[in-house]
């Protein structure tokens, strides 16, 4: 089998080691033919694609390829996308992204259309482009493109229940179009992340017996830290040892870093700045719980991957969250932006190791399996299949 991916930019990031082990267990597990489509790599997140993660994966560049909406770009960036699967003519086109899902589902489509054989356009939501924090001109736009986009595929993917059902209440397509497949890891890392936990927590700074409440996200707009920041003040009032780690970098870190300063809790706060994805179950094995505090994504990895390594969660109810953070299961569950009601969370986790245990385990008997990364491909490769049997009008 012959299959294209095509993503807007590797970046850091979720959706990006999604469709980076999907690319590779396509040619290590199923000795697939895989071509890597992906734009310019630009930004604070940090680049996937270096030190030899790419593991010998064929990766295309098309310059043109831009996360921006830019006419003059788009309009080449699908005649360069063409030209390049017209070369590579994969049976399966596989997107990824708001720009590239929309730029390559009209380009597979269109040669779907054309092709003498049988070509599968799929397209994986790993986050809906339109949310409630954006204009209703903006929200408008990008839910009539993800309309338009989603009758130029055979099948639709999402990371979580939460995204189909968010998807089909907007109306972009019908639900039976849509299959949940969870988006795969590698889990050794996680299942073996305490033994990092001494020594991690000596390089930081932290003594035993202080409990760590950790943050995995990027320090950007709707990633949450200031309700989490805002919400310490009472934490640190019951237990002033207690110590914040926040694992990330971004535009907003100076900002934060003032508001913290403000409430006198700089002692409180640890920041490691960007770390390789590979560092994130060391940092995972110095915490005591994990908090998502984000208002928007998909199903965010830090989930899993905290629970996995045996962590609670706390999180605000959004997106898929609440099919991972299970409340009184595998952690706290709670309305979007409150504050006290997190500190409240925070301060009955700190209060029992026995708790933080009991969740833990439970959290790593119950995802470990789902989330694992070949799980994932050969679910996503059936779906090819699927459709490269029994193709589909798509609409």
């Amino acid at each position: 089998m012959r299959v294209a991916h095509v993503i807007t930019r590797m970046i850091v990031g979720g959706a990006q080691e999604n469709t980076l082990y999907n690319c590779l267990d396509l040619i290590r597990e199923h000795g697939d033919e895989v071509l890597l489509i992906t734009g310019p790599t630009d930004g604070p997140e940090g680049r996937l694609l270096v030190e030899g993660r790419a593991g010998g994966l064929p990766v295309k560049t098309i310059d043109s390829l831009q996360r921006s909406i830019h006419p003059t770009h788009d309009i080449a960036a699908y005649r360069d996308l063409k030209k390049t699967l017209e070369q590579f003519k994969p049976d399966v086109v596989h997107t990824h992204s708001a720009k590239a899902g929309v730029i390559g589902r009209a380009v597979g489509w269109r040669l779907s259309k054309k092709s003498v054989k049988p070509l599968a356009v799929i397209h994986t939501v790993h986050g809906a482009p339109f949310h409630p924090y954006q204009s209703f001109a903006a929200r408008f736009v990008y839910r009539q493109c993800e309309t338009w986009a989603a009758r130029r595929c055979h099948h639709l993917i999402s990371v979580a229940d939460a995204m189909t059902t968010l998807m089909v209440d907007a109306k972009v397509a019908p639900r039976e179009k849509f299959t949940t497949i969870y988006s795969g890891m590698e889990v050794e890392p996680f299942l073996n992340s305490a033994k990092h936990r001494a020594e991690t927590r000596r390089e930081l700074g932290i003594s035993d017996g202080e409990i760590v409440v950790g943050k995995v996200a990027r320090l950007f707009e709707l990633k949450g830290h200031e309700y989490l920041i805002d919400s310490a003040p009472a934490i640190v009032a019951k237990y002033p040892s207690l110590k914040f780690l926040l694992v990330g970098d971004g535009s907003l870190r100076a900002e934060l870093e003032r508001r913290i300063d403000a409430l006198g809790l700089k002692k409180n706060f640890l920041f490691t700045g960007l770390v390789p994805p590979e560092s994130i179950p060391k940092y995972l094995s110095a915490m005591d719980m994990l908090v998502h505090t984000s208002l928007r994504e998909g199903l965010a990895r830090t989930l899993p991957q905290a629970l996995i390594s045996g962590k609670p969660v706390v999180s605000y109810d959004i997106d898929g969250a609440r099919e991972v953070c299970i409340t009184d299961e595998t952690g706290i569950l709670l309305p979007p932006k409150s504050i006290d009601l997190l500190a409240n969370a925070i301060c009955r986790l700190a209060a029992s190791s026995e708790l933080r245990e009991t969740w833990g385990r439970a959290g790593r008997a119950k995802f470990t399996e789902q989330f694992r990364h070949t799980v994932m491909t050969a679910r996503v490769r059936e779906v090819y299949k699927r459709f490269l049997i029994e193709p589909s009008s798509g609409g």
